[in-house]
């Protein structure tokens, strides 16, 4: 069975109060880490920002708001259909600000997406390998 889930999507990047435009979302799941899920935002082929997620955080985040750090997830409803909207909080300016994100996804897609990482590795099934790092770790090595 494959180990490693990958799904690119047009997200909406909010830029203001009210205008959105379009940039790549590159949503992995890799079972090697099975409580994460990395997000890729590109735009014209740079990366603008990579994220790494809990993935039940964003399995909640598709029916509540959840987060009270640098990510924050809550679902929204835009005409017929549902979004998950995404807050990041990045690192400081020098004028002591924060960079900060707003993006806008189809939470059906990412509901999909988290979907077949269940399958890949179903909840509570997780294993993160902590029995072998404290081995390691209480072997000196």
């Amino acid at each position: 069975m494959n180990s490693f889930v990958h799904k690119t999507l047009v997200v909406e990047l909010q830029a203001g109060v009210t205008d959105r435009f379009p940039v790549l979302a590159h949503l992995s799941y890799d079972a090697s880490d099975p409580f994460a899920v990395t997000v890729v935002f590109s735009h014209d082929g740079r990366v603008l920002a990579r994220w790494q997620l809990d993935r039940e955080m964003v399995a909640e985040g598709l029916t509540r708001a959840v987060g009270i750090g640098d990510v924050r997830l809550s679902p929204e409803s835009r005409g017929v259909g549902r979004e998950l909207r995404m807050e990041f909080l990045g690192e400081a300016h020098a004028d002591g600000g924060r960079h900060h994100a707003v993006v806008f996804a189809w939470a059906e897609t990412v509901g999909d997406f988290l979907h077949r990482t269940r399958l890949v590795v179903p909840p509570g099934t997780e294993d993160a390998g902590l029995d072998d790092f404290l081995a390691d770790v209480l072997a000196g090595s």
